[in-house]
Formats: C-alpha cells, structure tokens, sequence
C-alpha cells in the first residue's frame, strides 16, 4: 500500500517539473486504477483455483519491481503511465486477493466486521502512503520516495508466508472455467452491490488523486501564512495522510450502521449526502484554509461511510464456489470506473479554466456528484426490498 498514492501525494510537483497538463496528470493517475480493473478479474478468478496467498505474493513483488522502476527511470508522461500501469496491476494481485485471504482462514460469528476491518484498513495504507510519501520526497526527493515504497512492498511479500495454506472451495457444477463471470452476471443482488461499488470508487479515488492538488490550489489563494499549509501540521500531504486515518474509522461505523438499520437503505442515503457535498466542495477554495481542510476531511468521511459495506454485500451475496469470480467483476467495474474519475475531473479541470480558477475546482468536484448519485438506483433496481436487511445485513 505504500506506493498506492506515490504519485497523487506529489502530484503538483510532477505538473511542474515535467510540465503536464490536467488532463495527463489525470491519465497517469487514472490509469493506475485501470490497470487494476484490467488485472483484476483473471487473477481474483484464479483465487477459485489455487490459494490466494500464492496471488498475493506474486503481487507484493510486482509492486516492489513498479515503484523500483518509477524511482530509476521515470522522466515524463510516457514513462509515467508505463510504471503506474504496472503499479496498478500489482495492487489488484494483493488488495482483493488480501481480502480472499482473511476470509478463506474467518471462523468467526461477524464475517461482515471482519471484512469491514479490512476494507478499512486500505485507507490506513492510503494515509501511510500520503504520509510516507511526502516526508521522503521532502527529504531526500522524489525517487528515495519511491525507492522507499519499493522496500515496504518487498516487506509485504512476506506475510503470504506467516499464514496457513488452503483449499478454496471448487466451483459449482457448470461453472468451470477460470474466466467464466455469467453465473456472476445473473446474479442480480450481487451486480447491484457492483454498480453501487463503482459509482463509489469513481468518487474516492478522484479525491484521493486530486485532493493534494486542490489543497495546494487553495493554498495559492490564502493571504494568512499563519495557517501552517505550506510545511506545517496542515501542510497537503499531511491532511491526505490524515485523511486515511480518519475514514478507516468512518468506513467502519458506516458498515455498523448498515447492519443495525438495513443495508440498501444506509448505503442510499450516504451515497446521496455525500453526492450533495461533492457539489459545493470545489467552490470553498478561497475561504480559509483551515476551514478548507475541515470541510474535506468531513467530505473524506462521507464518501467512504459506505465503502466496506458495499464489498460486504457483493461477498454475502456470491454464491458458492464463485467468491472469486463475484469480486473479480466487483473490482473491474470499481476500480475501471476509479480509473476513468481522475481522468474526467482533470478534463474538466483543463476545459475550465485549466485547474486555475475556483470554478474550475467546483465543476471538477460537482463531476463527482453526477456519477454519485448512480449507486443508490443500481440498488434500487436490483435489490428487492427488504432484501439486503434480511439476506444480506451481516
């Protein structure tokens, strides 16, 4: 998780020195999350066959030889996108495959608190990866960052070796092939779950990619230096970095609200405040600073309330012998659509004024809520009702 956020945590200083425009710096922030999308479904489906930790492992050393190969040769936008794609198929062979691994090994009465725990902590690998990030540029530059990502993700190679080996359950008759998704497909509360999962990473992973960009944006408008945004305590990375910390404990209460008052029901209403605070965010630019990384935190918590019991109910939802396969197709369509919203919000960005101007901001922001709103009527259409509060709360 380390170098998850590597280039997003210094994404104004790589506008600058390679001189990029909005929309490339959204291509190479977004294609990370397509490669993941991309690379999800094959290896996750193979997670039906073999045990997850072989995936993992794989994974944990792909990412070490990505952000090894960032930190040597990266010079632009070509290179760039060359080792950030490859980054993003490294976390689609550990994420997801992390999570078949916990749940493969569960005993416990709550597996949906287990999960939720786990989904939760990518955002306390999120606020690392900020943080880590951040202060190692800072210190040394860029590439001694990277370098240091490298070495967390060599660190992780090992834990596949620190746990007991399985036998994943096989698959249902008639559903043998490795990449064979239509049982997933007709599988009706499932999908639903799926959809909801991508208009919600849509909206999460465009604020993590540009958030320390619009707070430097911010940053340019203030007239107190007192705030301590340039290197202090609120200082961009700091506050994503913060932000991780914070939304862990949030993606978690969101799920403990899920299963207390219904699952369809919560998930809906957290989608569509959220979506009403993605309209207003962008234009807070000028106000003060502190007040900025208030409201963004409030806004980091919203988006996430809902994260981990959206992955709840696609697992609960899986039939048997097609865990993997279901979140093989979760994971595509989350994080296809968690690699187009970076991409679309520094378009918007450039055709509004080239990120320059608040309103450029507040349109990019308010792009999000237009795809925000899209999850609370996949689960209407797909859910009956009643149905996740009873089958599917947890």
């Amino acid at each position: 998780m380390a170098g998850v956020f590597a280039f997003p945590a210094l994404l104004p200083s790589f506008i600058v020195e390679w001189g990029l425009s909005k929309t490339e710096a959204g291509w190479i922030a977004g294609l990370y999350f397509a490669a993941y999308a991309i690379t999800a479904p094959p290896v996750l489906a193979l997670t039906d066959r073999v045990d997850a930790r072989y995936v993992y492992l794989g994974g944990a050393l792909l990412a070490a030889a990505a952000s090894s190969g960032f930190a040597l040769f990266a010079d632009g936008f070509w290179s760039a996108l060359l080792f950030r794609g490859l980054a993003g198929a490294s976390l689609a062979a550990t994420y997801m495959p992390g999570l078949r691994v916990l749940m493969d090994r569960y005993q416990g009465p709550q597996p949906s608190r287990a999960l939720s725990l786990y989904t939760s902590s990518f955002s306390l690998g999120t606020a690392l990866s900020f943080l880590l990030v951040g202060e190692m540029a800072a210190a040394a530059g860029w590439r001694a960052a990277f370098a240091a990502t490298a070495a967390a993700a060599l660190l992780a190679a090992a834990v596949p070796l620190l746990v007991t080996r399985v036998t994943p359950e096989p698959p249902l008759a008639g559903s043998r092939r490795l990449l064979d998704f239509r049982p997933v497909l007709a599988n009706r509360p499932a999908l639903a779950y799926v959809l909801g999962y991508g208009a919600h990473c849509w909206e999460l992973f465009t604020l993590r990619s540009w958030m320390v960009a619009f707070l430097v944006f911010s940053l340019s408008l203030q007239t107190d230096t007192t705030s301590g945004g340039e290197s202090g305590w609120l200082s961009p990375t700091v506050v994503a970095s913060l932000s991780g910390l914070v939304t862990m404990a949030a993606s978690i209460a969101g799920n403990e609200l899920c299963v207390r008052y219904g699952r369809r029901r919560m998930i809906t209403i957290m989608m569509l405040v959220s979506a009403a605070a993605a309209v207003v965010i962008g234009f807070t630019a000028p106000l003060a600073y502190a007040f900025v990384v208030t409201l963004i935190l409030v806004y980091s918590c919203l988006v996430h309330l809902d994260s981990a019991s959206l992955t709840a109910g696609t697992v609960e939802a899986a039939a048997v012998g097609q865990r993997g396969a279901t979140l093989a197709v979760h994971s595509f369509v989350g994080f296809a659509c968690a690699g187009l919203g970076p991409l679309v919000f520094g378009v918007v960005l450039d055709v509004a004024g080239s990120g320059t101007t608040t309103v450029s901001w507040g349109l990019g922001f308010a792009s999000l809520a237009t795809v925000g709103v899209l999850g609370p009527l996949a689960l209407r259409i797909g859910l009956r009702p009643g149905e996740d509060v009873r089958t599917h709360a947890g």
